[in-house]
């Protein structure tokens, strides 16, 4: 990376340029007014919230500055680099680190949160453990004590991402999914669908999709689940030792379908052949208020949310 001084960049002009030769630390801070042109090497490797701190490097003044990304001639650039680009052009007005960050966020992903990757999706990694850890460092900073509370972990494998051209600033996009990931109650779900409604118009099917998911969570929740993995058509249902389940209707429904089993660890294994997203965030909540002797609760939620 190159950092200096040029008032054309031009390589005849008739006076001493002042080069540093730097790695990406310079981001950190480096304060030099008169510098005015920013040279990044390999930029395709460099992800956004890099890019904005570096380019801010340079235009510290009121001398024009100039930013040059510079990658191999024979690399095409991905959307997601096109995406970068275009963010860097847009944000350009004072503080707009934050926008630039969701952004960065949304487009690496959140990451491992305890080590050193930082890829991924979302909805893959889990921005729900996210918001739940940082809660609980805040709590545990403040002093108050918290008591280990049940969570269940779901991972289906589904389209449960708010599109782009449904909620398109990305902040808003985060503070949904923060919203619907913090839901405690029925009650706080259906009011998240009516206000997504309410602002953006009807949910197309990832975000009913996502509101579903949240509903077979609280479901899940109450009844005592503590996993539930679904790896192409076979889903596991790990259940807590309290769980209310009922032996006889659990009973019934392994000896009702072929190649269920449940071991003696409380997990219950078995086939599910479903068409769509939909479909299969709708058995599983039936399957789980059958088992649970429930006719009421989450499958009223279910129906509220799509209102």
């Amino acid at each position: 990376m190159i950092f200096g001084v040029a008032d054309n960049f031009h390589p005849t002009a008739a006076f001493v340029h002042h080069l540093l030769v730097s790695t990406t630390i310079i981001e950190n801070g480096l304060d030099i007014p008169l510098c005015n042109t920013i040279l990044i090497n390999r930029a395709d490797r460099l992800g956004l919230s890099e890019l904005y701190q570096l380019r801010g490097r340079v235009g510290r003044s009121n001398r024009r500055a100039y930013a040059y990304l510079l990658l191999p001639s024979e690399i095409e650039l991905t959307p997601i680099a096109r995406r970068r680009l275009a963010a860097l052009k847009e944000f350009s007005d004072l503080g707009a680190g934050f926008k630039i960050a969701a952004l960065d966020l949304e487009l690496r992903g959140a990451g491992n949160l305890l080590g050193g990757e930082q890829s991924g999706h979302i909805e893959a990694v889990g921005f729900e453990l996210y918001t739940q850890m940082l809660d609980r460092a805040v709590r545990e900073m403040k002093g108050e004590s918290s008591a280990d509370e049940p969570t269940t972990q779901l991972n289906l494998g589904l389209n449960i991402r708010i599109p782009v051209d449904y909620i398109p600033e990305e902040n808003q996009r985060l503070r949904m999914y923060k919203r619907i990931a913090g839901v405690e109650t029925e009650a706080q779900l259906n009011d998240v669908g009516a206000e997504l409604q309410d602002r953006y118009g009807e949910p197309p099917p990832a975000v009913r999709n996502l509101l579903e998911y949240a509903a077979l969570k609280l479901l899940a929740l109450r009844v005592g689940a503590t996993t539930i993995e679904r790896k192409r058509d076979l889903v596991s249902i790990k259940f807590r030792q309290n769980a209310v389940i009922d032996p006889a209707r659990l009973a019934r429904f392994v000896s009702s379908q072929r190649g269920a089993q449940f071991s003696p660890e409380g997990t219950l294994k078995f086939a599910l052949n479903a068409n769509g997203a939909d479909e299969v965030l709708s058995r599983l909540e039936d399957l789980l208020e059958d088992l649970a002797g429930q006719e009421v609760g989450a499958s009223a939620t279910r129906e509220n949310s799509k209102s």
